[in-house]
């Protein structure tokens, strides 16, 4: 059978709501929360190909996205080529595999009768949110809790916490969400956390979802020119101008660039008015008290949940397919396992960056078609293992990793690593001499999947319009009523700027006439033409 299989296609995280909304979370299975909605919009988590509809709002809840899942899958006949409600319960080499690059699958349907078939790729998606991490050893006295406590992977809505005393421990996404929603029905809500984090926004300047306003090639290159710790410093500025995050208790110890931030509208709100209050480190649990770091004490407390992390395994690889670096599976630019004899295996979705899951994993997947295809060629083992260590290095270097959280990747730096690799990556030069308008967008604006379709392998014809009508697919979830726009505005304002860039720029002459600095005098004598 000629045929690549894609194993556990829950690839999910907390900003990624798609998948188990069932009351009792599955084992092995990533999970969710009813509330829960994405925080990154709609124009970057969408597939390269395929816009999601411009009447759908720019932050969905995890029942649009599923919606654009099923459109996405109907609309390229996928539909017919999945066989649904099958988990798989190993993933072996076979006796020939030297030889043939193939592997044997054992798989269990919904009546648990096992089924073994042959393939000659594997492609695993099972991403890395399906363990949940739960150190109770960590959390002295948790015995004696005289409540209840439970993993952020249980939780699915604040029902049960009415009226009662609360305390999230753990900072990331998860708890930030669950801290708010349970404050609005909890006695007190209580927000523990070792470090601290930096908190932004879904919204930005004038409304636009913060990912379409900075996550561009031009910041992207600002980031390549400027020193990180003075990005960072301005970054933070402009976060503690919104709320002061020293006295909102949640300053971190680390710089704001260094780890991927807390995306939360609401925390700060819910801080200001006290249904949240954040605290250090829980030191110990004694009863239904809870001790921490800094000497106080909260009583009476009636439920624990523990916003902890998950752990990663692959149970149903041979322990002999994943190489370990450091505290990550040393994958070759995080997809292909570098010490296998044939390139037949790869990861896909197996990544951390601030930005959306899907145009990555994409990448990735057009990247392992062409490799498993013959199209593209892997380096040798010996190198791609040299690349592994080295990216293992680097991200030690540039960002906090731990082993609950192994990798963390710069999104455009790795989208346009991935697409040279498939032949798509857009050239800058190219589009400035043969298509202006087009360069504008692609510099400017934000780094949509679109850019990987406007040439290269798999060039897709709308990609260019796609990309000059993602804001009028960004505004359309707001046309719900008519308001008069005053076009004079946007006049007056162009001329204010107009005044004062020629107030500026006459001012700077007058100034440089009256004292010019020597080397300009220098300059401009070497400039002028000498008479004989």
């Amino acid at each position: 059978m000629s045929s690549s299989l894609l194993t556990h296609t829950h690839t999910h995280n907390p900003h990624l709501p798609t998948h188990n909304t069932k009351e009792v979370s599955e084992p092995n299975r990533a999970s969710i929360y009813r509330s829960l909605t994405i925080n990154i919009s709609k124009e970057m988590m969408c597939f390269s190909d395929f816009p999601i509809p411009a009447d759908y709002p720019n932050y969905m809840h995890h029942s649009r996205i599923l919606q654009y899942f099923r459109l996405y899958a109907e609309h390229f006949k996928l539909l017919q080529h999945i066989r649904f409600q099958t988990s798989v319960r190993s993933v072996r080499q076979r006796p020939d595999f030297s030889h043939s690059g193939r592997w044997e699958v054992v798989t269990e349907n919904r009546e648990g009768q096992e089924e073994r078939h042959m393939f000659d790729s594997v492609i695993v998606c099972s991403g890395h949110y399906s363990y949940p991490h739960l150190p109770l050893k960590d959390f002295s006295g948790i015995e004696s809790f005289e409540g209840k406590y439970f993993h952020s992977w249980d939780y699915k809505g604040p029902e049960d916490l009415y009226g009662k005393r609360v305390v999230v421990i753990g900072i990331g996404n998860s708890g930030g969400d669950i801290a708010v929603e349970s404050s609005r029905v909890a006695k007190q809500v209580y927000l523990s956390t070792r470090r601290g984090a930096w908190v932004i926004r879904v919204l930005s300047d004038n409304g636009l979802p913060v990912d379409m306003k900075y996550n561009t090639r031009f910041v992207h290159i600002l980031f390549q020119l400027l020193p990180v710790n003075w990005l960072s410093w301005f970054g933070e500025k402009k976060l503690n101008a919104m709320y002061d995050h020293t006295m909102y208790a949640l300053k971190p110890k680390h710089r704001l660039f260094s780890t991927i931030p807390v995306i939360n509208d609401e925390l700060p709100n819910k801080i200001l008015t006290g249904g949240v209050m954040v605290k250090p480190n829980v030191q110990q649990i004694r009863g239904s008290s809870v001790v921490f770091e800094d000497g106080s004490v909260v009583d009476k407390v009636d439920v624990i949940v523990f916003a902890t992390g998950y752990n990663y395994d692959f149970p149903f690889l041979p322990s002999n397919v994943m190489h370990k670096s450091g505290h990550r599976v040393g994958l070759y630019k995080h997809v292909f396992p570098p010490t296998l004899e044939h390139p037949t295996m790869a990861v896909v979705g197996f990544i951390h960056a601030l930005g959306a899951i899907m145009p990555q994993a994409e990448m990735q997947s057009r990247w392992v078609t062409r490799v498993f295809k013959g199209h593209k060629k892997l380096p040798s083992n010996q190198a791609m293992l040299k690349a592994v260590e080295y990216d293992t290095k680097d991200m030690d270097k540039n960002y906090i990793v731990s082993k609950l959280v192994p990798l963390q990747v710069d999104f455009v730096s790795y989208m346009d690593d991935i697409a040279g690799e498939v032949g798509v990556r857009p050239s800058l030069a190219w589009l400035f001499f043969t298509d202006y308008p087009l360069f504008k967008r692609v510099l400017w604006g934000p780094v949509t999947a679109y850019q990987y379709r406007i040439t290269g392998p798999g060039k897709w014809s709308g990609a260019r319009q796609a990309i000059f009508t993602q804001f009028e697919r960004m505004f359309q979830p707001f046309k719900t009523r008519q308001v008069e726009e005053k076009q004079g505005c946007s006049v007056v304002g162009r001329l204010l700027k107009l005044s004062l860039t020629a107030m500026v720029g006459g001012a700077a002459a007058y100034y440089f006439h009256l004292q010019p600095p020597s080397s300009l005098t220098y300059l401009l004598s070497k400039l002028t033409p000498q008479r004989a």
